[in-house]
């Protein structure tokens, strides 16, 4: 269904972050890539920057490279964090940064591209030893309903995870660890939108209004159908490259 783009970003502006999560994933996805605490760190579609600090935390001595394409977003993530030497905003494209990083982690944005076309974008910016953390809508069971499905709005490459698995390998990389995207995080996304949804309502116009009801639509059903559906968050690394015949 296509949605007017302005509609959208009045309602999305503003918000403490774009999408489901919590500091627990990101310090669970760090201590598994076994993060060091001077640690590079990409945040790919880092939205208003609801990750940032959970990121320095993981790696105090570090430094964290922000991008969103979305240039308010990161106007947004400037007044929060534009002060803090360890952060450097950009405005673009989240494949762009050349790095090298030690970690990438991308929060609810892969499936702009697909697993695989994404994993290979940032393979030559990974370090050595470095790995990449990002979360992907996933079915948890094998008959899931229609709505489970609808929730997605047709997202053609929903699949469960092992599918999400096997398009990480064929991207050369392999997964460290996967955990599902809990309740705290999704509703750590959703009450705020809530409470903007509340604010915007009365008098919106019909392109807003429209926009409301379908952001409503979607929270009412990712609560109906929860336990069916929703991010898988995995840790990935590039495979080694294979020894040559006779390498020591």
């Amino acid at each position: 269904m296509s949605i007017d783009r302005d509609a959208f970003f009045t309602l999305h502006a503003d918000l403490p972050r774009e999408g489901p999560g919590e500091t627990a994933d990101v310090a669970w996805a760090a201590e598994v890539a076994g993060l060091r605490s001077e640690a590079r760190i990409l945040d790919a579609a880092c939205g208003p920057g609801g990750d940032i600090g959970a990121l320095l935390r993981a790696a105090p001595e570090g430094h964290v490279t922000a991008i969103d394409l979305h240039a308010p977003f990161i106007e947004a993530t400037r007044a929060r964090w534009g002060a803090d030497r360890r952060v450097t905003l950009q405005s673009g494209d989240m494949t762009t940064p050349e790095g090298p990083f030690d970690f990438v982690w991308c929060a609810g944005a892969v499936y702009f591209l697909g697993i695989e076309a994404a994993l290979e974008a940032w393979a030559p910016r990974v370090a050595p030893g470095g790995a990449i953390a990002f979360s992907e809508p996933c079915l948890f069971t094998d008959t899931p309903s229609e709505g489970a499905i609808d929730l997605w709005d047709g997202y053609a490459r929903l699949t469960d995870a092992a599918g999400i698995a096997a398009q990480v390998e064929a991207a050369g990389f392999e997964t460290l660890a996967t955990r599902a995207i809990g309740d705290i995080a999704w509703e750590s996304y959703y009450r705020p939108l809530e409470a903007r949804i509340a604010r915007l309502r009365p008098g919106a116009a019909p392109d807003l209004a429209a926009v409301l009801e379908l952001a409503t639509v979607e929270i009412a059903s990712w609560r109906a159908h929860r336990h069916e559906t929703g991010y898988l968050l995995s840790v990935v690394r590039p495979m080694p490259a294979p020894r040559a015949v006779g390498a020591p």
